[in-house]
């Protein structure tokens, strides 16, 4: 199953794992990239030396292409822009921000830049400035979300580029990656299906609470101040939805009670097991994960299904 952006990155399979802060490190991304897929170390707001690391252990894992996300607003961003030239790293995927000032850099180091954006309008300023393809990512997606869904983005995006558009956002299985390769992407990133993978170091709280998760059970935060996040529901946010409802009522929002209340649950949950009053991010096609797979496992699972479905609905219709 190959496609302009497996072609244009050297993977097999046209399947990006999400480049997760606190999750997404070289054992989870070494394990995918090895499968055929494209394995992403996180950045995250880690420094230079951790991310580092990250990279040293996954050329011991593979030696096939990875990349590393990088979060513009981190205050070590331009550190990791000039440790991933240093490294020679593939694939840069960007988010939280305009990679723009470092586009010229990425390039001379012949590295692809795809960053992950929410509407058309941001993805027509990505291509202008040199991205090589884009990530759209729909609100179904775990962690910081945008306002659309996968399913109307997608097409949008894909008529209005030239470039590659690799869709995200509710895709948990190879019935998922089959309806987005209809919708004109050239492939897909998942995120939460990664969770569980054998190879994903978080807590096995926090896969349990995946696993066991129903279709109901995700829940957006913030939704009127702050950055909106999708996680399933705990007391956290619980809390959250409190707070919001009491600083709705109030004349002058005190907006700081947000970023006090987040401040470390991501790494309560990932490192710590915390699923009460850790951040337990995840998509809504948490209801679709039922059991810890390997990372192979998972790819080949998707890559089945997908062409099973094409070639059903393909017999079907002609």
């Amino acid at each position: 199953m190959q496609s302009k952006i497996s072609e244009m990155i050297g993977i097999k399979y046209p399947i990006f794992q999400g480049g997760m802060a606190w999750i997404a490190d070289a054992s989870l991304a070494g394990a995918v990239s090895e499968a055929g897929g494209l394995g992403i170390i996180a950045g995250g707001n880690a420094p230079k030396e951790v991310v580092q690391a990250e990279i040293k252990k996954i050329k011991e894992i593979t030696d096939k292409p990875f990349g590393v996300n990088i979060m513009l607003l981190s205050p070590f961003a331009e550190e990791i822009v000039d440790l991933v030239c240093e490294e020679k790293v593939p694939v840069v995927t960007t988010g939280a921000g305009n990679p723009s000032k470092y586009m010229s850099k990425f390039k001379e180091h012949n590295i692809k830049v795809i960053p992950v954006i929410p509407s058309i309008a941001l993805g027509a300023r990505m291509e202008k400035i040199g991205a090589d393809a884009v990530i759209v990512e729909g609100m179904e997606a775990g962690g910081h979300i945008g306002k659309l869904t996968t399913m109307s983005l997608v097409p949008q995006v894909v008529d209005a580029l030239t470039i590659p558009v690799i869709a995200a956002g509710g895709i948990g299985d190879g019935r998922g990656m089959a309806a987005a390769l209809m919708l004109g992407a050239a492939g897909v990133q998942v995120g939460t299906r990664f969770l569980v993978a054998k190879e994903c170091t978080v807590h096995e709280n926090y896969k349990s609470k995946i696993i066991k998760a129903r279709d109901i059970d995700t829940v957006v935060t913030c939704q009127h101040f702050g950055h909106p996040v999708r996680a399933i529901k705990n007391k956290l946010t619980k809390e959250y939805d409190q707070l919001e409802k009491q600083e709705l009522k109030s004349s002058d929002p005190d907006t700081t009670k947000f970023d006090e209340l987040g401040q470390g649950a991501l790494k309560k949950a990932v490192v710590d097991g915390d699923t009460d009053f850790g951040s337990v991010m995840a998509g809504q096609i948490a209801g679709l994960v039922k059991k810890e797979e390997t990372a192979k496992e998972i790819i080949e699972s998707y890559i089945a299904e997908a062409k099973e479905v094409i070639a059903t609905t393909y017999q079907q219709w002609i």
